[in-house]
């Protein structure tokens, strides 16, 4: 307690009460949320088995968990939960999985599968594929957030367009429970819909969690806002942490406006801000309060800092996109040497991921080490998607887009003909295609050969299913992929050898994930088996990429979305123009004041150095377009600000900074 400021204090201790804490970038509401939770066990007598912690990202939650636990040791911690908000509606589906309608071992229906069964409804119900299927799965996602379902929608429908989604929805509703399955909106949405229903069930969960924390508030959509509303009941035993300026996440259904529905869904909410700043200069941190200054605000805060003044905030034109990248990649050589920085202290920033193209080109011609953040995700990777897709099919045979997938990866020939006739069957008996296989009429549809090959494969997975439950689970996993001699087919569909063997050892890792998610929970209460470890992985799958702790010395690259959370000692934004940063879609749609968001967590993210550029002029389908400089520089203090490349060149500065940049590299080479 002693490293906390008084505020900090006070929100730990303050425990009479629903609590909101308004926590600005930078002021430690991890350590509030961590230690709040140790006060609870330790001083107020609440056992961790009734307390729960909810975030919005694997990574969050991980580093929650690890402070706690070396905050409470032992026993003392057993049965807390640290979770993201998916992980939590999972646990409570699969506890409550018969009261909802569904199987034990349902799957979970990643965005990729979701998308291919919107696809097949739209081209059997109305015969064309279209352009809008991410569109119309984006509008299901957003009805599903908003608490909204089909029949409510198709009878507010407002044109034929949007009735016909209300249609697809109400259909691929249906599909999913015939698939025994729910994607990734319906871990938050059944849940509710649960509680709303079966009041004894929500009386069950309330005395089990009797103390909720929530991290990241501002980023709940409608659904997750009910969901921590039925949770507390009328007891409010609460603490609630969020920033109404670090909302970025709209288009994904956040609500910022949620923190102030707080203050009229419990009167008695008590109010703290945390605005001492513990990572930027006070320089910094008064143009990202100058700049959000523009915004609307229900609460307001002001973010200080010890730290000291520090440097100005550069401004620098350069003559278009290709100068910009350019300026770029040598103002990270030059403060590399004049600083002695490492390359990892340095990271750019820029709205859309098209930006990075250019300046990775001008990094590899400096030789300039730099990691891309947003890469391919390890579940993204074929041979991941088809390991997954046999593990899903183990846990629930009625998956069908799983049985999709993976029917004839290795190829076991089977046609497409075949699969299309048993789809027809299997519709026409409402059963999955794993079912169709097993019954009798199915062989008034499928020729003899066809029909044993699908059967010896639906054999084999029964067997290797039975064998899952009865013996080594693991030993049977890695039996499976020889058994379907999954590495020669790698190896035929790979670009070489090496490229082939590093995809087989990412199956080899996958499989040493589940092994350590059932020796994690070995011998304990919470102790799980094979399928929930599976279904762990699966929602795991969905919701990050495998995150690799890379410490080496390499320029961080990342879009402002993808930095909120993170900081760095230096810090560039590209591309401060309109149309840019503001986005034209925002600028089109009235969202300014989302981009202003956007603007102020970039700014946050820098520790010591900020600097901003922009293009005189950018390339737009071909054309050379001059560009208007952002609005959001004006807005800035602008006695905090040095501009360089507008109006004349300064020949006397430029010869200083090339003399400054000459010695720190003879300083260098000398100390070597």
């Amino acid at each position: 307690m002693s490293r906390l400021n008084a505020r900090q204090q006070e929100a730990v201790r303050y425990i009479d009460g629903p609590l909101l804490v308004l926590a600005g970038a930078g002021s430690g509401k991890t350590s509030v949320i961590t230690r709040k939770i140790a006060y609870l066990v330790e001083e107020c007598g609440i056992r961790a088995a009734h307390i729960a912690a909810v975030t919005f990202t694997n990574k969050a939650a991980r580093e929650m968990k690890e402070r706690v636990g070396k905050l409470i040791k032992g026993s003392q911690a057993r049965g807390l939960t640290v979770s993201t908000f998916h992980n939590l509606g999972l646990n409570i589906i699969r506890q409550e999985h018969k009261t909802l309608g569904f199987k034990a071992g349902f799957s979970i229906f990643d965005s990729e599968d979701a998308k291919a069964l919107i696809r097949d409804i739209v081209l059997k119900e109305y015969a064309e594929e279209g352009d809008e299927i991410n569109d119309l799965q984006m509008r299901l996602s957003n009805w599903k957030n908003d608490l909204l379902d089909p029949h409510y929608v198709l009878s507010h429908a407002q044109d034929e367009e949007e009735a016909r989604a209300a249609r697809v929805y109400e259909l691929y509703n249906r599909y999913l429970r015939a698939y025994n399955a729910v994607d990734f909106d319906d871990l938050i949405l059944l849940p509710v819909k649960l509680y709303r229903e079966h009041p004894a069930i929500l009386e069950k969960w309330q005395q089990k969690i009797r103390y909720l924390l929530v991290d990241e508030y501002q980023d709940t959509n409608m659904a997750q806002y009910e969901l921590v509303q039925q949770l507390v009941g009328s007891h409010a035993r609460f603490t609630v942490v969020g920033d109404d300026d670090q909302s970025i996440y709209a288009w994904r259904g956040a609500r910022p406006e949620n923190l102030a529905r707080l203050m009229d869904d419990f009167p008695n909410l008590r109010l703290i801000k945390l605005e001492q700043n513990y990572r930027s200069t006070s320089r910094i941190l008064r143009a990202a309060n100058t700049l959000i200054a523009n915004n609307p605000h229900v609460f307001d805060k002001a973010l200080w800092s010890e730290y000291g003044l520090g440097e100005e905030i550069r401004v620098i034109r350069t003559r278009n996109e290709d100068a910009e990248a350019e300026r770029v990649a040598t103002e990270i050589i030059d403060q590399k040497l004049k600083r002695k920085a490492d390359f990892k202290d340095f990271a750019v920033l820029y709205r859309g991921n098209h930006q990075s193209r250019l300046l990775e080109m001008k990094l590899q011609q400096y030789q300039i080490p730099y990691r891309l953040s947003g890469g391919t995700s390890f579940f993204a990777r074929n041979e991941i998607k088809d390991a997954m897709a046999y593990l899903r099919l183990l846990v629930n045979p009625d998956d069908d887009a799983a049985f999709l997938r993976i029917i004839n990866v290795p190829r076991r020939e089977i046609g497409p003909a075949t699969l299309e006739k048993l789809g027809q069957y299997a519709t026409q008996r409402d059963v999955s295609l794993f079912q169709a296989c097993q019954e009798l009429g199915v062989e008034q549809y499928l020729g003899e050969r066809a029909l044993e090959r699908l059967r010896r494969f639906c054999s084999w997975l029964q067997d290797t299913a039975r064998r899952c439950h009865q013996e080594d689970a693991i030993r049977t996993l890695k039996q499976l992929f020889t058994d379907i001699d999954y590495e020669d087919w790698l190896h035929q569909n790979s670009n070489s050898p090496a490229q082939a063997e590093r995809r087989m050892n990412n199956i080899w890792y996958l499989i040493d994930s589940l092994q350590r998610m059932l020796e994690q929970d070995k011998g304990t209460a919470d102790e799980i088996g094979v399928e929930d470890a599976i279904s762990r992985l699966i929602l795991r799958d969905m919701m990050e990429q495998r995150e690799e702790e890379d410490d080496s010395d390499k320029v961080h690259l990342l879009t402002l979305h993808a930095s909120k959370g993170l900081e760095f000692p230096h810090v560039f934004i590209m591309g401060l123009e309109e149309e840019l940063l503001p986005h034209r879609n925002s600028i089109e749609t009235d969202q300014i004041e989302e981009e202003r968001r956007l603007m102020y967590v970039g700014i946050t993210r820098a520790q010591r150095t900020l600097t901003l550029t922009y293009a005189g002029e950018r390339k737009q389908y071909g054309e050379k377009v001059e560009s208007t400089p952002s609005r959001f520089l004006e807005e800035l203090p602008q006695e905090d600000l040095i501009w360089e490349g507008v109006g004349p060149s300064d020949p006397v500065a430029n010869k200083i900074r090339g003399k400054a940049t000459m010695a720190s590299l003879m300083d260098l080479l000398k100390n070597q």
